[in-house]
């Protein structure tokens, strides 16, 4: 079956910076479009960033446009999410997502298939 996991994530103080991956199996990774999301404790999920099938194309939410960076390793079936100088307002927990159209959707009824998430927490 399918399987995201997610990993990377931790207790770091603000300005720091994490790197979160996520290890896909169980489908054809290099055909799926990859996002990641975020939630925070009495909020909405939120749109963090995307990246296409080919890794071509990205997306970044503007609340970290500039300081997170996603990216994608197909031969090892892997999305990052490189976090640089991080913000309180930035402590979640992070899902990783797959989107089978293979795009680089922001929505979060596009995607498939979801991790189970790795807790981020920025320290002021």
């Amino acid at each position: 079956q399918v399987q995201l996991v997610e990993s990377g994530g931790g207790l770091v103080q603000a300005g720091g910076s994490l790197r979160l991956s996520c290890a896909a199996s169980g489908l054809t990774f290099s055909t799926y479009g990859m996002g990641w999301f975020r939630q925070a404790p009495g909020k909405e999920r939120e749109f963090v960033a995307a990246i296409s099938w080919s890794g071509d194309t990205t997306y970044h939410a503007n609340s970290v446009k500039g300081r997170f960076a996603i990216s994608r390793d197909n031969a090892k079936s892997t999305v990052y999410l490189q976090m640089n100088s991080l913000k309180p307002e930035d402590t979640a927990v992070y899902y990783c997502a797959a989107d089978r159209s293979g795009l680089y959707s922001t929505v979060h009824y596009q995607y498939d298939y979801w991790g189970q998430g790795t807790q981020v927490t920025v320290s002021s």
